[in-house]
């Protein structure tokens, strides 16, 4: 069975956006092995330019030893895909024989290039900005349509 790592910076406070989380993670273990991987992000009351660069350093110091397999981060600069395209991607790289995939979302000011440097392709789901929290429900959401449309289940429609 395929493996989907969810590497993301933070933790998930808001009990709603959690519940989403749990309940599509959930519907995700009929297909793959899904797991969520949170890093501890840095939080400062105030940054600059410098301080930004070290926040993401630390920050890619944490992701780095948890990108396995074929790494997909989510950057504003990434490519935009369709649902359907997206389920033909995950597809592909399933029939190819890759046995794990990790996805990527970076903490508040982004991703280090380190990391951006590791990945197999990059995917942005628009130009606007989402709370992280909000935007990894999003993620786990696409990630179980994108199994719903392979198999060929109602949920897509």
């Amino acid at each position: 069975m395929i493996k989907i790592n969810l590497v993301a910076v933070g933790k998930v406070k808001e009990e709603y956006f959690f519940n989403g989380i749990k309940e599509y993670a959930k519907r995700l273990s009929r297909f793959c092995e899904f797991k969520i991987i949170e890093v501890e992000e840095e939080n400062y009351t105030k940054v600059d330019e410098g301080l930004i660069k070290n926040i993401l350093e630390k920050e890619a110091e944490r992701i780095l030893p948890h990108l396995k397999g074929y790494v997909i981060t989510f950057e504003i600069q990434g490519k935009k895909f369709s649902s359907e395209t997206f389920a033909e991607k995950l597809k592909s790289l399933i029939d190819n024989g890759t046995g794990v995939i990790t996805f990527v979302i970076g903490g508040s000011y982004g991703m280090s290039k380190k990391i951006k440097e590791k990945a197999n392709c990059s995917l942005s789901f628009s130009d606007m900005t989402f709370p992280h929290t909000l935007f990894r429900l999003m993620v786990t959401e696409q990630i179980y349509r994108a199994f719903t449309i392979n198999s060929g289940t109602a949920y897509h429609k």
